[in-house]
């Protein structure tokens, strides 16, 4: 069976999703979960919600998936318990020390990958799968071939990789890889990784370039470059089924009801369709309509089936654009009532809105409507209507429906009925005789039983012997209930009487004890509750031989002079490879350089890997892992769980976490320090108290960014292929190697846009961290290493980024600029100091 996963921020959202058709649903409580703003749920309200689910048979899915500071540690373990004592069905979790705790605390709570996990091969499914994950929810980015492929690799028998897959089929999409994104904290201080994100995707952006001249003014583009259209794969869910993929989930916790109530519905008979008869699947017109209807930015299939550029992106407009429903014929300014000609129905109530040549968009709602001079109700089709404007129009404007009342009204009727929607059939088996009590057994569609017997004993019938028919009439009322009678069958003995009162009554309990087994398959062992300390969750690994009381300068490159440059400026530790900025391959001859370099200066060095690994990336991956092991560096970074779980079995190189695997707090460190890495750099949204804190807990190496430029956000999405050249056309003509980009943004901020050899873009902080004044302070914090980010440097700036900081670590206070207080005066006037003093929501 194919599960319908849906999404819901409210109680409503919930009704309207099980009555709609979820198999599940995902939902989060007050703390931890990745969509803060949304209305979400106290302890109680989770409590009524596994409930009213676990009745109609429908899972629920907790959302646990933001990064946990370790003194929210205490407050996570009260409800991990919580959930595990209300009969949540599994938590989704992004923090990896999160899912370490619940593991300790709740041992027998499912847990589920949340796609902020950013897993994108079939090594990080492997990687989870031997944690005890249940469940993996694959990155957005991945193309039917690949996930088929991971579901392939997971079904293999002789594999036994237990767990599911599941994948996005419908709403929001993100432009970065989920879990990766930075620019919500950086910019404005909210983190989308704790569950604040401010959506800086859906603001609007100028693409320029060294000069600051706009580069789209006169090619047909929008303002919103980074806000994607829609996900619908509502035309591909035959090829998805066929993938083997699990679960199928909608996005949406911050929609209304009506949202989830409207795709739920749509997706449900969508899925039945295609299972019942495969080569009758059919979506209808009228479904497609009313799913753009609910809300769209347009709609995309994303990266399912090639790499869209441009045809991705809903340039024109960052939020809900309706349905087109006409366009303006003309205006009377003097009755403020415009005249449109109609694609789509009209009628009073709905809301639409005018795309305004000058002046941006008209909203108002149809109050009244006229038809050649005649007041009407509402308008079909191919109907020139008159409608009143509250501001002037232009003729040709277009105007779409953003509200459709009729719609809305069929949408409510999940979630505000008194009865339920989907009920639940059930068999009823009455049996009666002189002398016995009457009973009444139900068993539902599902096969679980509810019994009960009157108290009455069945007497011999002076005047109105019972009948079928006046059995019926009191058994079949369920109207209240989930349930709704599919068939009766009475086994009357004699003729006998029974009050109607006690039928009743034994039909009530014959519903209670229904509804109890029903809930009673949910029902799991009593969870023992104890203290639990950091120590008790995950023990102290044994000290690591490698930690110094002096903290190394690392110094992050991509070529040959960049490590030569900073080799003989102080760097203690080169790190070179993985992503290049200039879109070059990084060849053999390069590591062999850097590794020269490193070598013949005294320096040690560590081999950067790829952030992102795709299956097409898999087999030219291994034998340079290998090649690069053979090398014998002082380490090997991993910045995704994938590679980790292949490096792990290279025994004969040590290992380095980078902070794309968003290291927060101390459990995720003493975990990762458990699996064989043996230094790891922090999250950059840490501030410098729990920076401190991390490196006096820690027995590991600890590393923090002091300088560069940070990248805010990697995507396969590529700005400047998509606008510039002809990616869309899949005939993408390089430009991000012909020049050098920007985007600015509204208040003039100029972010730099990168692309990769693997033809990933990078988007980079406007601002350039710089931790030059707070040198002593960090040396004195216990951290083991401070890294200069210098791949977006020129070679000269790698060496004299390199050179104040070897003197300010050698020196600290003594520091001439220190000791003055003008250690600024190092600084120029565009740069950031990151989270170091600010922290992140």
């Amino acid at each position: 069976m194919i599960e319908l996963l849906a999404p819901v921020g409210s109680r409503e959202a919930l009704i309207a999703a099980v009555e709609s058709g979820a198999n599940a649903v995902y939902l989060g409580g007050k703390m931890f979960g990745a969509r803060h703003y949304a209305a979400n749920f106290t302890d109680e309200e989770l409590s009524a919600a596994v409930r009213f689910a676990h009745f109609r048979g429908v899972s629920v899915f907790v959302t646990v998936n933001t990064l946990v500071d370790d003194n929210e540690i205490p407050v996570l373990v009260n409800s991990l318990q919580h959930l595990y004592d209300i009969g949540a069905d599994a938590i989704i979790v992004q923090d990896l020390g999160v899912a370490v705790v619940a593991k300790k605390v709740a041992p027998q709570l499912p847990v589920h990958a949340s796609t902020q996990m950013t897993v994108h091969n079939i090594e990080g499914v492997k990687f989870l799968a031997n944690l005890g994950f249940t469940r993996v929810v694959l990155a957005r980015e991945l193309s039917l071939t690949e996930i088929e492929l991971i579901c392939k690799e997971v079904k293999n028998e002789a594999k036994k990789i237990n767990v599911e897959i599941e994948i996005f089929v419908h709403g929001a999409l993100c432009i970065c890889y989920s879990g990766q994104c930075l620019m919500s904290s950086m910019i404005g201080g909210r983190s989308g990784n704790r569950g604040r994100c401010a959506q800086p995707c859906r603001l609007p952006y100028t693409l320029v370039d060294a000069q600051g001249i706009n580069l789209l003014e006169h090619r047909n583009a929008g303002e919103y470059l980074l806000s994607p259209k829609d996900l619908n794969t509502i035309d591909l869910l035959p090829h998805l089924i066929e993938t083997g993929v699990t679960s199928f989930k909608i996005e949406g916790r911050m929609k209304r009801p009506e949202y989830v109530a409207v795709v739920v519905d749509t997706y449900r008979r969508a899925i039945d369709s295609y299972l019942s008869s495969k080569e009758g699947f059919s979506v209808s017109e009228q479904d497609k309509k009313d799913v753009t209807q609910i809300f769209n930015r347009d709609f995309t299939t994303g990266y399912l089936i090639n790499k869209p550029g441009r045809n991705m992106i809903s340039d024109r407009r960052p939020n809900n654009r309706g349905v087109r429903v006409g366009r303006v014929i003309s205006y009377n300014p003097d009755s403020g009532r415009a005249v449109l000609k109609l694609d789509e129905p009209l009628q009073v109530g709905d809301i639409i809105e005018f795309w305004v040549k000058v002046g941006g968009r008209v909203n108002t709602t149809v109050t009244s409507l006229a038809v050649k001079g005649q007041s009407v109700a509402e308008a079909p089709a191919a109907t020139e209507v008159s409608v009143s404007v509250p501001t002037p129009v232009r003729v040709n404007d277009r105007v779409f429906k953003v509200y459709d009342r009729r719609l809305m009204d069929k949408a409510r009727a999940f979630f505000t009925g008194p009865a339920a929607v989907r009920r639940i059939p059930v068999d009823i088996i009455v049996a009666v005789a002189q002398g016995q009590p009457l009973s009444i057994e139900m068993q539902d569609a599902d096969g679980f039983v509810g019994m009960a017997k009157t108290s009455f004993v069945a007497e011999k019938a002076l005047k109105r012997p019972l009948t079928k028919e006046i059995i019926a009439k009191q058994v079949e009322r369920l109207g209240t209930t989930i349930f709704e009678l599919r068939e009766l069958t009475c086994n009357i003995t004699g003729e006998v009487m029974v009050p109607v009162s006690e039928i009743n009554d034994a039909r009530r309990r014959a519903v209670e004890q229904l509804e109890k087994t029903r809930l009673a398959r949910f029902s799991r062992e009593q969870l023992r509750r104890k203290e639990f300390s950091l120590a008790d969750i995950l023990p102290v690994p044994v000290k690591n031989a490698l930690k110094s009381n002096k903290p190394d300068l690392v110094v992050n490159v991509d070529s040959v002079e960049k490590a030569a440059a900073a080799a003989t400026s102080g760097a203690d530790i080169i790190m070179f490879g993985g992503e290049n900025f200039t879109g070059n391959v990084i060849s053999r001859n390069d590591y062999l350089g850097a590794l020269d370099i490193s070598r013949d200066s005294g320096k040690k060095i560590i081999f950067n890997t790829p952030r992102i690994v795709r299956f097409w990336q898999m087999k030219d991956l291994v034998p340079e892992l290998e090649w690069l092991a053979g090398l014998k560096p002082d380490a090997i970074s991993v910045a995704n769980i994938g590679t980790l779980y292949l490096l792990n079995g290279f025994s004969t190189v040590l290992l380095h976490g980078d902070y794309p695997l968003n290291i927060y707090n101390s459990i995720t460190t003493r975990f990762l320090a458990g699996n064989g890495l043996v230094s790891l750099t922090l999250s950059p949204e840490l501030n410098f108290a729990q920076v401190e804190e991390l490196a006096g807990k820690s027995n590991i190496i600890l590393e923090c960014l002091v300088h560069g430029h940070m990248t805010l956000m990697i995507s396969e999405y590529c700005v400047a292929g998509s606008y510039l050249g002809e990616l869309h056309n899949d005939d993408c003509q390089r430009k991000c190697l012909t020049g050098r980009y920007w985007l600015k943004d509204r208040k003039n901020e100029r972010f730099p846009v990168v692309s990769d050899q693997y033809c990933r873009m990078h988007i980079l902080n406007a601002k350039e961290l710089s931790m030059l004044p707070h040198i002593p302070k960090l040396c004195r914090s216990g951290i083991g290493r401070l890294r200069i980010e210098a791949k977006y440097m020129a070679t000269e700036e790698v060496g004299r980024i390199t050179r104040l900081y070897r003197e300010l670590m050698d020196l600290g206070e003594d520091h001439p600029l220190i000791a003055k207080d003008k250690a600024d005066s190092m600084e120029h006037p565009n740069i950031t100091r990151g989270h170091y003093f600010r922290g992140v929501l």
